[in-house]
């Protein structure tokens, strides 16, 4: 069996990130750490620029990167890893913000085409059949990363978003919530639905009512976070926990409930979901699902290079692990 990246990181206990740095040559990794990795390395007989070595020569190299938003800490995180792997495997990278707008989707996945890359990474919302349509005319490879097509035709990398929705209400229910919010992100989007299905799944398995009401639509930002909250104040039983379909929201939602002078966790219990950086900064710092954005997005680049370069592939989905991390914003 191919060693990958992921063997590595296994083996050397350490992320997928600090291998990268360690293979890359990046200085900001302790020594010790360098050693370990690179022993690991040895004994695995991991190649990492194998491939790179026999790209024939007709190859730009260059690998087209579609992101809604570099600007968004979710998506960084994500281009981070897609970076390293295709230093990795010596690509470069063209990136490109859509804005999540379908036709200015289209218009990027046909200029990068023109400009002849041999693989693309694209990242969005909503997946049409319209869209479906192009990447199926392709005529390079193209890899979805932490975006749903939902008949899984288009390869992919992501988690399992039902799952892991329902394991965070799960734990909401189980701690004696009898009434759980839900604040998700734009209903028309397959990853909301997921989370939404896994929602609802949990408050079924509970014996718990399914409440139209509770149910409030965002659009994944901090400030629909602060809206969702005040539309959650007004109902004549106010739930006491909620669980939000992005960390941005639940910072929102946290702060919009303190500034009703309703105390987090004890008044009212608040889930994320994405793990992104602002966890730790928001007090009390939030409980949320680990969505391991880095690995997504370096995941999806190693299975590009695999379809750019006509390597065997057995998994056209990949779906890797989330896990929920408990702090302080849940009792």
């Amino acid at each position: 069996m191919t060693v990958t990246i992921y063997d590595v990181a296994r083996e050397a206990n350490v992320s997928m990130a600090t291998v990268s740095r360690v293979v890359n040559g990046n200085p900001n990794v302790k020594p010790s750490t360098r050693k370990k990795v690179l022993e690991a390395i040895e004994r695995l007989g991991y190649r990492p620029n194998a491939v790179a070595r026999g790209l024939a020569s007709k190859k730009t190299t260059t690998a087209g990167v579609i992101i809604p938003d570099i600007s968004s800490i979710f998506f960084a995180e994500l281009a981070r890893g897609i970076e390293d792997i295709a230093t990795m495997y010596k690509y470069n990278i063209i990136l490109s913000n859509s804005d999540q707008n379908k036709e200015k989707e289209l218009h990027l996945l046909n200029t990068m085409l023109a400009k002849q890359v041999d693989g693309i990474l694209f990242m969005g919302g909503t997946i049409t059949g319209e869209h479906v349509a192009e990447f199926q005319k392709s005529s390079v490879p193209i890899v979805l990363a932490a975006t749903v097509e939902p008949n899984d035709t288009i390869p992919s990398v992501n988690i399992d978003y039902e799952q892991a929705a329902f394991e965070a209400v799960t734990y909401l229910l189980e701690k004696g919530n009898r009434r759980v919010a839900y604040v998700t992100g734009p209903t028309d989007d397959p990853i909301n639905q997921r989370k939404l299905a896994g929602y609802r799944r949990a408050l079924e398995e509970h014996g718990t009512p399914y409440e139209e009401e509770l149910v409030v639509e965002g659009d994944n930002s901090y400030d629909s976070g602060l809206e969702a909250y005040e539309k959650i104040a007004e109902l004549p039983e106010r739930p006491t926990a909620v669980f939000a379909g992005t960390d941005e929201m639940a910072l929102g939602i946290i702060h919009s409930a303190q500034d009703h002078g309703v105390r987090v966790p004890d008044e009212l219990e608040v889930v994320g979901f994405d793990n992104t950086r602002l966890a730790t900064m928001v007090r009390p710092r939030l409980t949320t699902v680990v969505q391991p954005m880095y690995d997504i997005g370096a995941v999806a680049m190693r299975l590009l290079t695999k379809y750019m370069n006509k390597e065997q592939v057995d998994n056209h989905i990949v779906v890797l692990p989330h896990r929920l991390e408990v702090r302080e914003s849940t009792k």
